[in-house]
């Protein structure tokens, strides 16, 4: 199957959905996931589209986990957790629901469970704060 240029992160990256940004380059996108696993979950994106880690140009793929290294440093920061889960799903039977290369980062405390995938939406305020938190924890850097 083919890149769908209409997915929902496809429309995030062109302003026609609003999304609570956390950083941004010229190849990568990092926001909020406004079902969270967790407190502080967010994804990653690459700016190209890509269906998956199977079709993406290895530059952006490289580009992404720089991204992703970057957000979860701050995370961990931003959030006091003493551990990082990072995620990718590729196909429906691998667990992809967005059919755009996207990477989970989610900060982890002992005894505490991830919420289940595709959980209920999180309050708009929340995630708004949380965007802050690691985008301030950037910065600091």
């Amino acid at each position: 199957m083919g890149y769908d240029n209409d997915n929902i992160f496809a429309k995030i990256l062109r302003g026609e959905i609003p999304s609570h940004k956390i950083c941004e380059d010229d190849e990568t996108f990092a926001f909020m996931d406004i079902m969270p696993r967790g407190p502080g979950h967010s994804l990653v994106i690459p700016k190209k589209p890509a269906r998956n880690i199977l079709d993406v140009d290895p530059a952006s793929l490289a580009a992404v986990m720089r991204t992703v290294q970057k957000v979860g440093r701050a995370t961990m920061n931003a959030f006091d957790a003493p551990g990082l889960t990072i995620q990718q799903f590729n196909e429906t039977e691998g667990g992809q629901v967005v059919f755009h290369l996207h990477v989970h980062v989610i900060p982890r405390f002992a005894g505490v469970a991830l919420k289940p995938p595709a959980g209920p939406m999180e309050d708009p305020k929340v995630l708004a704060e949380n965007a802050a938190r690691i985008s301030a924890a950037l910065e600091v850097a």
